[in-house]
């Protein structure tokens, strides 16, 4: 049995975590649940994640839930895989910026820009302030390329790159040249590929 056990269940935000592990190239175990089947709300599955939804992954005896935190977690814990920048290098903090973000900037902004509110809440009283804000902010940064942090390839990358495709392929982001150019970048790689086609096999099946 592999170390990492991810609780999964395809499609979902679970499947971010499936990319960072094959990029990891770390063996893992899936322990699927079904969302119709309302099994992320089971008493078992709640004592690992009481917020009854998907990712968790089990390391060990170490339960962490959140993709950004479960994918900092697998890059600092597996560092051969180069997947983060480390303590005492100078671009771990723009790293942890864009894994911090991501969740609490893109995916709220984006979100929230999907299922608008039926008064409009002031700037300030949102912590990413405003939709065009986050999408400007966010294209300069995939811009220049190839990746976040130019050249290496990071779990920054797998979270923010995750929710931009998300947003381009639902039509909750704009299509900017900036961000399909960074999302074809980022399907080209291989543990991409196998993680999209992995997930279509469970999704067929189920």
């Amino acid at each position: 049995m592999a170390v990492l056990t991810l609780y999964h269940a395809a499609p979902s935000r679970s499947s971010i975590v499936r990319w960072m592990l094959e990029e990891l190239g770390e063996p893992y175990d899936i322990h699927l649940l079904s969302l119709v089947k309302g099994e992320q709300q089971a008493p078992d599955y709640l004592a690992i994640n009481p917020m009854g939804k998907v990712p968790a992954l089990r390391h060990g005896d170490v339960i962490v839930t959140e993709s950004a935190a479960i994918c900092t977690y697998l890059a600092d814990e597996f560092p051969a895989a180069k997947l983060n920048a480390p303590v005492g290098d100078p671009r771990r903090g723009p790293y942890l910026r864009w894994l911090f973000f991501a969740a609490g900037c893109i995916e709220p902004a984006t979100v929230d820009h999907a299922y608008p509110h039926k008064e409009k809440p002031r700037r300030g009283a949102l912590g990413y302030g405003d939709y065009d804000s986050v999408m400007d902010v966010t294209a300069k940064a995939v811009e220049a390329g190839p990746y976040l942090l130019g050249d290496q390839f990071t779990a920054a990358d797998v979270i923010v790159g995750s929710i931009v495709r998300w947003g381009l392929q639902f039509k909750l982001m704009p299509d900017r040249q900036e961000f399909t150019d960074y999302v074809g970048r980022l399907e080209e790689r291989p543990a991409l590929q196998r993680t999209v086609a992995l997930d279509a096999e469970l999704a067929a099946a189920s």
